[in-house]
């Protein structure tokens, strides 16, 4: 049987924690944003700890749980788990605190955040790659703390690291005189969302507070659905920063009660929200941290004259996944489509195919032909990006009408994921 949980942050921890964390971590701004304020007709804020000095909120609980050790525990060392964010602030605090510290990360981990951990952490923390999410390290990770005798710094699920992250509501509601109506906040494991939530049901009780998750990772929103908490069998891991199949026992008592709603937002609508946000305004943002926004096209009619916050939980976005971020952003908008086109296998058949079936604003993307001699025609996979996702019916019939039309794969994941 499962063992409920009373624990809340106490407003007082809450503010030693902030205390602790003076001069360590970042007082992010709570900036007004045009872009959205004028699409939505009201005034958002977002809380900026993209601008943390490890780009990301984490710092808060992992700094106010490490100074919380005893010397012992100290000497002893500690022990993580962490798909990123977290793993920064443990090494920014190992290295401030002269802590060591052993760090597991699971293997679809960016690189660039992998770079980032050593160089915060320097010589006080070794990297261990294990598992293929965060659910698989953190289980390598607790067997090596029992063998070794070192005490664990859980990314969400610790009342101290609770604390620290509930230093953000305390900003946000020292930030601003307005009173804020909604606010809208990522949730993965919890941490933040528990610590936000308490902290904001004491100050601010009439703001309602909206939990976001990534479609693909829907722990704690099941988990409140089936009033138990739950560990999902699996996983879409792309929201790297929020993507885990279960959260905290802790997290998930507090985030209950507290949240006024947990919403998912598809993974497409994030990517299209992290492109917006660097084109827009010129934010760099990384999958969790755009959840918050993404969120607001679902709320667009209760927020409409609100005061709304988002909070933007991190930046650390690696470069090289600018290509998926945008190819998921089309896919998600009905602009990149993808078909097994049957060429007939005679000169000028390609040449057909883009003057008579392509429309004026369609453009071939993706195109993978191999000739085969003892056949009438040739399948290749092809991908066509349009202009409008009305041009979609008017291609496959043209495509239908002069014979070249072979299937339609993008509502086949399976048949996707192994062609494309």
């Amino acid at each position: 049987m499962q063992v409920k949980t009373t624990y809340r942050p106490k407003l007082e921890d809450v503010k030693k924690a902030a205390a602790t964390l003076g001069g360590v971590a970042t007082v992010t701004p709570l900036m007004k944003n045009l872009t959205y304020s004028k699409q939505f007709n009201n005034t958002v804020l977002l809380k900026r700890e993209d601008l943390q000095v490890v780009r990301s909120y984490k710092i808060r609980g992992a700094y106010n749980k490490m100074s919380s050790l005893t010397e012992d525990e100290k000497q002893k060392g500690i022990v993580c788990a962490s798909a990123g964010n977290h793993a920064q602030g443990v090494a920014y605090s190992c290295k401030e605190l002269k802590i060591k510290g052993t760090i597991y990360m699971p293997t679809p981990t960016p690189k660039q955040k992998i770079e980032q951990v050593k160089m915060f952490g320097e010589d006080y923390i070794d990297i261990i790659i294990e598992g293929d999410t965060f659910d698989d390290s953190y289980k390598a990770s607790m067997k090596a703390c029992k063998e070794q005798g070192k005490i664990f710094v859980h990314p969400f699920d610790d009342e101290k690291v609770i604390e620290g992250q509930a230093t953000v509501g305390l900003e946000v509601l020292n930030q601003t005189s307005r009173n804020i109506d909604y606010i809208f906040v990522p949730v993965g494991g919890g941490g933040l969302a528990s610590g936000l939530s308490t902290v904001f049901k004491m100050l601010s009780p009439e703001t309602k507070i909206i939990g976001v998750e990534p479609e693909g990772a829907p722990s704690m929103s099941t988990s409140i659905k089936n009033n138990e908490n739950t560990e999902l069998e699996k996983i879409e891991k792309f929201v790297d920063g929020a993507a885990v199949q279960k959260v905290g026992d802790l997290t998930f008592e507090i985030c209950r009660q507290q949240l006024d709603d947990v919403i998912t937002v598809p993974e497409g609508k994030v990517c299209q929200t992290i492109l917006d946000l660097y084109n827009k305004d010129a934010i760099v943002v990384e999958p969790a941290g755009a959840l918050s926004i993404a969120a607001l096209d679902y709320f667009k009619d209760q927020i409409q004259g609100k005061n709304v916050v988002c909070l933007i939980s991190g930046s650390n976005n690696d470069i090289t996944r600018t290509a998926e971020i945008k190819e998921r952003a089309l896919l998600y908008a009905n602009l990149k489509h993808y078909f097994i086109v049957r060429f007939p296998q005679r000169a000028g058949a390609l040449k057909e195919f883009v003057a008579e079936i392509l429309g004026p604003n369609d453009d071939i993307t993706h195109f993978e032909y191999s000739k085969k001699h003892a056949k009438e025609n040739g399948p290749a996979v092809v991908g066509i990006e349009l202009k409008d996702e009305k041009d979609l019916e008017p291609l496959i019939q043209r495509m239908k009408a002069h014979n070249f039309y072979g299937d339609y794969i993008n509502n086949k994941p399976d048949l996707f994921q192994f062609l494309v």
